[in-house]
């Protein structure tokens, strides 16, 4: 009963406290992980509260990987990997430099993966508010955001799978690589073709929410197989949303997905995010934290304004979508969460990824808005 009533405490600060975020223009998810922090100071989460959180990370990954639009990406292809593919390197590699003297190798490795990703709901916000959302730039930085999450994601993957492994060789260099290769080869070329035909027959079986239940059952077998090839659950959680948003239930699958995830086990993961941080730490933010959060916001505005002036940009364009792929939000979470289940991390580099997301979110707005107009 306790359990439920804490699930019931979760879910209603969270609605509540991500409408009041909501309404100061601020993200919701910001207001769902300061309801956590404030539930987190009398009661601690149960084992059952992490496996609805855990079931949250990967139905919020299904979806990002079921709303990315291939299509949108193949039409901004060359634009959008330079602007990905730059920001993702340079990310990683200050990022692991900047943790190195004060994590240690490993845990510096999963420090750079961490800030890899982009959250562009933000910039998306700020720039339909601009008008400026269907300009070249705008597009671009759409596009580059679904190769930046399939890039943090796969760069994630194989540093826990390293991690997990006790040492680093080339060996488990090379196996992990074939084994995330063949599982996008799988997803990307094979993955439609039986997803529509697997999807045309269980849309035959007369009961309510068939197509949705399979949907969730294939998300979690195959989130599953990737945890038993040693790679992260967010991997296969992604590819198999990716997979079935190259499908014509697409649209049946998401609305469906997105109503049973955002009204009960995104917001539960959210929250329970917030309880997992301590607090004393987030008053005495430590230098690493800080350095680590101004190396995420460098990061981006150097290594993917470099990506757009290689792609034909010129230097204010550049520097408006290097500012755009700045926030970082619900992706980094998950990964993080995974990476704290995994047993890789402590729950200190959650408090450090979290101070680094408020700031990297609430910094791109104004950012953002001057950049455009000077």
């Amino acid at each position: 009963m306790e359990t439920l009533l804490m699930l019931a405490l979760m879910l209603a600060t969270a609605k509540l406290l991500g409408w009041v975020f909501e309404r100061l223009g601020q993200p919701i998810v910001l207001g769902q992980i300061l309801g956590g922090l404030i539930i987190g100071i009398f009661a601690e989460s149960t084992e059952i509260v992490r496996e609805f959180s855990n079931l949250g990370v990967l139905l919020l990954l299904f979806l990002a990987g079921i709303e990315s639009d291939l299509q949108e990406f193949r039409r901004v292809g060359r634009p959008s990997i330079l602007v990905a593919g730059i920001g993702v390197l340079f990310a990683f590699i200050l990022g692991f430099l900047i943790a190195y003297p004060f994590a240690g190798f490993q845990e510096a490795l999963l420090y750079g993966a961490l800030i890899t990703p982009t959250s562009v709901s933000i910039t998306v916000r700020v720039l339909m508010e601009l008008r400026r959302l269907r300009t070249r730039e705008g597009t671009t930085i759409l596009a580059a955001a679904v190769v930046d999450d399939v890039l943090g994601i796969l760069i994630l993957t194989m540093v826990i799978s390293l991690l997990r492994e006790g040492s680093i060789d080339y060996r488990t260099i090379m196996e992990i690589i074939v084994e995330v290769s063949g599982f996008l080869a799988i997803f990307l070329y094979l993955g439609p073709i039986f997803a529509e035909k697997a999807f045309k027959r269980i849309s035959r079986i007369d009961l309510p929410e068939s197509t949705t239940a399979f949907a969730i059952v294939f998300l979690i077998l195959f989130a599953y197989m990737a945890e038993h090839l040693n790679l992260a659950s967010i991997l296969g959680a992604y590819m198999v949303g990716l997979t079935i948003g190259q499908t014509s239930y697409k649209k049946q699958v998401e609305d469906h997905v997105s109503i049973l995830g955002y009204s009960l086990f995104i917001p539960i993961f959210f929250v329970e995010v917030g309880m997992r941080i301590e607090l004393t730490y987030v008053f005495h933010a430590s230098i690493f934290a800080i350095l680590y959060t101004v190396i995420a916001v460098v990061s981006k505005i150097i290594g993917c304004g470099l990506g757009a002036y290689l792609a034909g940009f010129d230097i204010k364009t550049s520097l408006r979508i290097g500012i755009g792929m700045i926030p970082r939000l619900g992706v980094e979470l998950a990964m993080l969460t995974i990476a704290l289940s995994s047993g890789v991390i402590g729950s200190e580099a959650l408090t450090i990824a979290i101070f680094m997301v408020f700031v990297t979110t609430m910094l791109t707005p104004p950012l953002l808005k001057l950049a455009y107009k000077h």
